[in-house]
């Protein structure tokens, strides 16, 4: 009860156990952000439509943060792995000019990586051959606290909500 009102106890979503490629061509393991806070969006390198408006958001976001660099942890997953190999992930960020040293892009298998998601992120990503590009996902970011449960999720297309998460 809370001022005369029962309330319930909130239950957050958990990120499970995941591995991919980075653009290294580095393992990098879920259990590698322990301790840490996440931020992760869901992209494809030939995305023509949102995904390099997130890029330069989320850009924007860890150059503020980045005092905080060894506490936050970036994580762009591709949802087009068969194309975005480490080899095309490490272009992109060449492309666009990320150096940041804590921003992981993974590539993993595509269903699972839809799936984690879809059911664990609380984003959408999916092929749909009517989107452009062939892949439709939404364009937020997901906010992971220290201990892997999710604590919200931003619009990363809307600089308002990129900044409600910068203040979070």
């Amino acid at each position: 009860m809370v001022d005369g009102k029962e309330v319930g106890d909130t239950v957050y979503p958990s990120i499970p156990y995941f591995y991919g490629l980075n653009q290294d061509s580095s393992i990098v393991k879920s259990s590698d952000m322990t301790g840490k806070i996440w931020i992760a969006d869901f992209f494809f390198t030939t995305c023509p439509t949102i995904c390099p408006k997130m890029t330069k958001n989320l850009q924007k976001l860890n150059a503020s943060l980045q005092d905080l660099e060894s506490e936050i942890q970036f994580i762009s997953f591709t949802i087009n792995p068969d194309h975005d190999g480490p080899r095309v992930l490490k272009k992109y960020m060449e492309h666009h000019q990320i150096s940041a040293k804590n921003w992981q892009f993974i590539a993993g298998k595509e269903n699972d990586i839809h799936q984690l998601g879809i059911e664990n992120f609380m984003i959408f990503a999916g092929r749909d051959d009517e989107a452009e590009g062939g892949y439709a996902h939404s364009g937020a970011f997901t906010l992971v606290d220290k201990e892997g449960y999710v604590r919200g999720v931003y619009l990363g297309t809307d600089p308002e909500q990129v900044k409600l998460l910068e203040t979070d």
